[in-house]
């Protein structure tokens, strides 16, 4: 019973959490921009809310937030990712270039390979995460956020123009394209492998996590990558913009399910994975948000990239605030909540998300919290609408990811 009632507090909590975030990336002035599918949601039914500056789809018909959650669990769904800004930088430089703007070690990645980093400002702030792919020795495919595209966009054109007029740059310019109204769809769940294969004579079984190829689906031949933001093991496709609608109708016949930003941000969640704006920003370095691992290890002795003295020294001291993940009982701790000591006399913290778990039938959240009392185990407490709620440390992710490694 305890997870029915659980089940039924997420179905009209989860909306509002959506639509908080939804505000949150609202355009302050001037109309919502669309996707490429934006027509194709409609059709479908799809309750579409603002966010990051689009007008994207929360849900689809009368399929509740929890029915897309657990089908994308047990099954595979696919959701619309076009808001996302897809870039390529090539040049004689442009790994030097990008090391410079991120902490990793992109000189170490093989051929149509990827990592998860960060793009960094001089205080070794947060100005966006990102996955960076490289595809040729000097060429790169980068996606960064669409709530942070135009702080990405300029800080890009300041650091390319920078370069450029560098003795590096002058060796070889980096140049920059924007891969405008490009379609990108993630195909995610435990089907998502069989599905798609198939549509294509390509081994989906060489693809692991982490790397990506152009891949022949249905005479389309397609940019395929193989991660996602669930946990679960997927695809993500980026597709030309002439050929999005088409692809995606191909991509969205049963047992795929088409799901909307409600359960994706439940499922991200459930997978330890950051939201922008939530629990990343620019007073937040990688370190606090335990995304140590994308600094490269030649990195962390070199530095050479923006932001390293203070990164560098958080290494080496520690932070003052960690992330991390909460179990939190009674009643689900949302953004802003505060984490307090068990009595409730000292503050130690703040949750940046919070939902009740469709596939645990607990209440989950992420947040920092001070250096000390961050180790798995320790119990805390959390303001949740004036009562301290009692709540453990929990490891991330907390629901068993099941990517594909071969």
């Amino acid at each position: 019973m305890a997870i029915l009632r659980g089940l039924t507090l997420f179905r009209t909590s989860c909306s509002a959490q959506s639509l908080r975030i939804s505000r949150q990336y609202a355009t302050a002035s001037g109309p919502l921009k669309r996707t490429g599918l934006y027509d194709f949601h409609v059709e479908n039914g799809a309750k579409m809310v603002p966010f990051a500056g689009y007008s994207m789809p929360l849900s689809y018909g009368d399929v509740g937030q929890v029915a897309s959650h657990t089908h994308v669990r047990k099954s595979v769904g696919i959701f619309d990712v076009g808001h996302m800004v897809q870039s390529n930088f090539r040049g004689k430089t442009a790994t030097q270039f990008l090391e410079w703007l991120t902490p990793s070690s992109l000189s170490a990645l093989k051929p149509y390979s990827s990592t998860l980093t960060v793009l960094l400002n001089e205080e070794g702030g947060i100005i966006d995460d990102t996955i960076v792919t490289k595809h040729a020795q000097d060429a790169f495919y980068v996606v960064t956020n669409a709530g942070r595209r135009d702080r990405d966009l300029a800080w890009f054109k300041e650091k390319l123009d920078e370069w450029n007029a560098s003795e590096k740059g002058k060796e070889g310019p980096v140049e920059h394209e924007i891969l405008e109204d490009w379609g990108l769809v993630a195909l995610q769940g435990p089907q998502a492998a069989s599905y798609l294969q198939s549509l294509t004579s390509f081994d989906l079984k060489q693809l692991v996590f982490g790397t990506s190829a152009f891949v022949p689906i249905e005479g389309f031949n397609l940019h395929v990558a193989r991660g996602g933001y669930t946990g679960e093991d997927g695809f993500e496709i980026s597709i030309p913009p002439s050929k999005t609608v088409e692809v995606a109708k191909l991509l969205s016949k049963p047992p795929v399910q088409l799901i909307g930003l409600g359960a994706r941000d439940s499922l991200r969640l459930e997978a330890g994975m950051c939201l922008y704006g939530n629990d990343l920003d620019e007073s937040t370095t990688p370190v606090e948000a335990g995304l140590s691992w994308v600094i490269g290890k030649d990195r962390r002795e070199a530095g050479g990239f923006i932001g390293a003295k203070t990164v560098l020294q958080q290494l080496k001291d520690g932070p003052s605030r960690r992330r991390v993940g909460l179990v939190v009982e009674g009643a689900p701790a949302r953004q802003g909540a505060k984490i307090l000591s068990p009595t409730g006399d000292e503050e130690l913290g703040v949750v940046t998300s919070g939902i009740p778990s469709p596939t645990l039938g607990k209440n989950i959240a992420m947040g920092y919290i001070k250096s000390g009392w961050h180790k798995k185990g320790t119990e805390v407490g959390v303001d949740v609408r004036k009562q301290l709620r009692k709540a453990v440390l929990t490891p991330m992710p907390f629901v068993k990811s099941n990517y594909w490694r071969g």
